[in-house]
């Protein structure tokens, strides 16, 4: 890849990367603190200024590595803290405080894929825009389903963890520590291609749900 085409890749998924991932944050101090718990909120974590989430590795050289690759360019930022014993019912709505991230993500890319129908349909010039939005809808739904594989410390897991059995939840909550090498195991699958089937799939989908949920949008713009 030349220094130019670098470039542009930066350029067209920064905004997008910035976003998905800090919003994502940011859902989840918000549902906690709906639920009772305000650590979060307190530290100012529940913002949509991309700043107060971002994680160099996590944030910017992970999803700019990967989109170099041509692999979804998927990243994390600083874990927002949450403190489950604050919660009203910590092991229920542990559940809900996960699927925040992922709703967040979903309704992020239904947001730029509107943005990219609206501009295609007004015949704005400027390709670059039209870009910006296919990343922020390829992103967004990466990362929704990403966040879903059924381990820690992804959503998904956290998900899982709060519908197992309390034994079970527990022992399975322990790979939680283990998270580095979780992400560095699932990052090396990915290269391997050996998750393509259920990510490749799942952002199909996802994006799909997109479009036929703005279908009547784009039939009265026609």
């Amino acid at each position: 890849m030349t220094t130019q085409e670098i470039i542009q890749t930066i350029t067209v998924y920064a905004i997008p990367v910035l976003f998905a991932i800090s919003l994502h944050e940011a859902a989840h101090g918000y549902v906690a603190r709906y639920f009772g718990d305000s650590t979060a909120a307190d530290l100012g974590r529940v913002s949509i200024n991309p700043f107060r989430h971002i994680d160099l590795f996590g944030t910017v050289l992970m999803p700019l590595g990967l989109a170099l690759m041509s692999l979804p360019a998927i990243g994390f930022a600083k874990p927002v803290p949450v403190q489950y014993s604050r919660l009203r019912n910590p092991k229920k709505q542990m559940a809900y405080v996960a699927l925040a991230g992922p709703a967040a993500n979903f309704l992020m890319g239904l947001a730029w894929a509107l943005f990219g129908i609206v501009l295609l349909k007004s015949g704005v010039p400027g390709s670059i825009f039209i870009d910006i939005a296919k990343a922020g809808v390829g992103v967004n739904a990466a990362m929704c389903v990403f966040n879903l594989i059924p381990i820690p410390p992804l959503d998904g897991g956290r998900v899982l963890t709060g519908v197992l059995p309390m034994p079970l939840a527990v022992k399975f909550a322990q790979i939680e520590r283990y998270s580095l090498f979780v992400f560095i195991g699932l990052i090396v699958l990915m290269q391997l291609h050996l998750l393509d089937g259920f990510l490749l799939a799942g952002i199909g989908i996802v994006q799909k749900l997109f479009f036929l949920i703005l279908s009547p949008l784009t039939f009265l713009l026609n």
